[in-house]
C-alpha cells in the first residue's frame, strides 16, 4: 500500500510542479489574411506613433477590461512596433510573455480572463508565420511607413535636384554651353550615367568631360 501510495504521488508530484506550456494552436495557414506589410518592412528611427486618445478613451477594451489587463494590453501596443512586421505579435506564449516581463504561468492566467490583453488581436499571415495582428494597431503601422515613404522620396528628390545643379554648373566650367546647362533632359541621363557608372564617386570635371565626350557619340 506504501509503495502504491508513493508511486502515486511520485507520478502526481512532477505533474503538479511542471512548468506551464506554451498554447499551441492548428490554424488554417488558407483561411488567414495576409498581413499588409511584408516582414523585412522596418520603421528606423521610430520614436512615436499617431494615437487617437478619445478612441483610446472611449474604446469597450479600456472600459470593460480589469487595470491589470488594460496595462498588459496597452503596453502590447507599444512592443508591437518594434516587431517584424510592424504591428505584429508573435504567438508563441513564451516570447508574450517576456516581451511583458511576466512569467508564462501568469501571462496564460490572464488570457483565462474575460477580457484578456490580446482583445481583438486577430491571427494574420506574414510571409508563410502566423502572427497576431490588431486592426487599430496595424492602421498606426500603414500610416507611419507611409509617412517614412513620403519622407525617403521627398529626401530623394532633393538630392536630385542637388545632383542636378551641381552638373549644370561643372558643364559649363568644362566648356559646355549655357544651352547644355539648361537641357533637362541632357541633366537627367548625365546623372543617370553617373549613378550607374560611377556610383559614389565623386563627379570631377575630369569624369563630366568624359561623360559629355561619351554622350556625343551615342553612349
Amino acid at each position: 500500500m506504501m509503495a502504491g501510495s508513493t508511486e502515486s504521488s511520485e507520478r502526481a508530484g512532477p505533474a503538479q510542479n511542471e512548468a506551464p506550456k506554451a498554447t499551441l494552436r492548428a490554424v488554417d495557414i488558407g483561411a488567414i489574411p495576409d498581413y499588409p506589410i511584408e516582414p523585412g518592412e522596418r520603421l528606423e528611427s521610430h520614436y512615436f506613433v499617431e494615437f487617437h486618445h478619445n478612441r483610446w478613451l472611449t474604446s469597450s477594451f479600456r472600459l470593460l477590461a480589469d487595470p491589470e489587463v488594460r496595462s498588459y494590453g496597452f503596453d502590447l501596443f507599444m512592443v508591437a512596433q518594434n516587431e517584424a512586421p510592424v504591428g505584429t505579435l508573435p504567438t508563441d506564449d513564451r516570447l508574450l510573455s517576456r516581451l511583458l516581463g511576466l512569467d508564462l504561468a501568469h501571462w496564460q492566467s490572464l488570457l483565462k480572463r474575460e477580457i484578456t490583453p490580446l482583445h481583438k488581436w486577430e491571427l494574420c499571415n506574414c510571409a508563410g508565420e502566423i502572427r497576431w495582428a490588431h486592426p487599430v494597431v496595424q492602421e498606426m503601422s500603414v500610416k507611419a511607413l507611409g509617412r517614412r515613404q513620403r519622407y525617403i522620396e521627398a529626401t530623394e528628390m532633393a538630392r536630385e535636384r542637388k545632383r542636378y545643379e551641381r552638373l549644370k554648373l561643372q558643364i559649363l566650367k568644362v566648356g559646355g554651353t549655357s544651352r547644355m546647362a539648361a537641357d533637362e533632359s541632357l541633366i537627367a541621363r548625365l546623372d543617370r550615367w553617373f549613378l550607374t557608372n560611377h556610383s559614389g564617386r565623386n563627379r570631377t570635371e575630369a569624369l563630366v568631360r568624359e561623360a559629355l565626350e561619351r554622350m556625343s557619340t551615342g553612349f
